[in-house]
């Protein structure tokens, strides 16, 4: 038998590839992670993480249990809930970032709303910086989206790195200006690129401003010029365009925020749903 708080340990190690945060983000002490990996390793009889002093990475055993551990605990939960029977009610007006259109946001919403099913949820999908603005507006009890590192808003759910992206077989001329495809204004994405040009000094210029995904998608394909994207949502189509010659941007944050009304209730039970299964929602 797989001990469920050894496996919750195990994931949230996983998700933020951090024994230290993951003690944070459980009110444990990093000692006690460490003891919980321990004793699940013992338990499968297989190495799990392979660790060193800069990161904390899954073995192949490590990534199989990932798989075995999110079901365990799911149905755990379940079991859980149905015995207790579900007091969470009410209304959460809940936005999540562009960049999670295509990704299991969708399971992990049916999931939660069949474990509380006298919650009413409201999806809005929209850019990061705007939800965040309808956050602060009181428009918004709940916001998944990106922030920038340093930025301490907001839960971790995890860390990304931000590349280049465009259609295949991109070649960009080394002496004419950088063609940027961009999302409209106010973008967290868009800031931290042209902050990174203006440091490396580059020439560039913006050749389509779009306030959607598929809007950016649509321009790389047509071959008009480069997107940054989250490395683990690169949409269909388009790939990484090798960053040599262009300037580095570095990572981005997906964090969970709730507005400081909404810290209890439905709207922190599913700000806990998407911290403890955040790693579902990678594509």
């Amino acid at each position: 038998m797989l001990d469920p708080i050894q496996l919750e340990t195990f994931l949230t190690v996983a998700q933020t590839e951090n024994f230290t945060e993951a003690g944070r983000r459980l009110g444990l002490k990093q000692s006690t992670v460490s003891q919980h990996i321990r004793k699940l390793e013992a338990a499968a009889g297989r190495r799990l993480f392979v660790r060193d002093t800069h990161s904390v990475t899954l073995t192949a055993d490590g990534e199989a249990m990932v798989g075995f551990a999110r079901p365990i605990l799911e149905a755990n939960a379940r079991a859980r809930d149905y015995f207790a029977g579900s007091q969470v009610r009410g209304k959460i007006r809940f936005g999540a970032a562009e960049d999670f259109a295509s990704s299991r946001l969708p399971d992990l919403l049916r999931d939660f709303v069949r474990r509380h099913p006298q919650v009413d949820l409201e999806l809005t999908i929209g850019l990061s910086a705007g939800l965040y603005q309808k956050l602060d507006g009181g428009e918004l009890d709940l916001v998944l989206g990106k922030r920038r590192p340093g930025d301490e808003h907001g839960q971790l759910v995890w860390r990304d790195r931000l590349v280049w992206t465009g259609a295949p077989g991109t070649r960009l001329d080394p002496g004419q200006p950088l063609p940027l495809i961009l999302y409209a204004p106010p973008s967290v994405s868009r800031s931290v690129v042209l902050e990174a040009m203006e440091r490396s000094g580059r020439p560039w210029h913006i050749v389509c401003s779009s306030g959607s995904l598929s809007g950016l998608r649509a321009a790389a394909l047509a071959g008009l010029g480069i997107t940054p994207q989250a490395q683990a949502f690169i949409p269909d189509g388009l790939e990484e365009v090798p960053a040599s010659g262009l300037p580095l941007l570095g990572s981005v944050e997906f964090v969970v925020q709730a507005a400081r009304r909404s810290r209890r209730g439905p709207a922190a039970e599913l700000a806990q749903a998407i911290t403890t299964h955040g790693g579902r929602l990678r594509p």
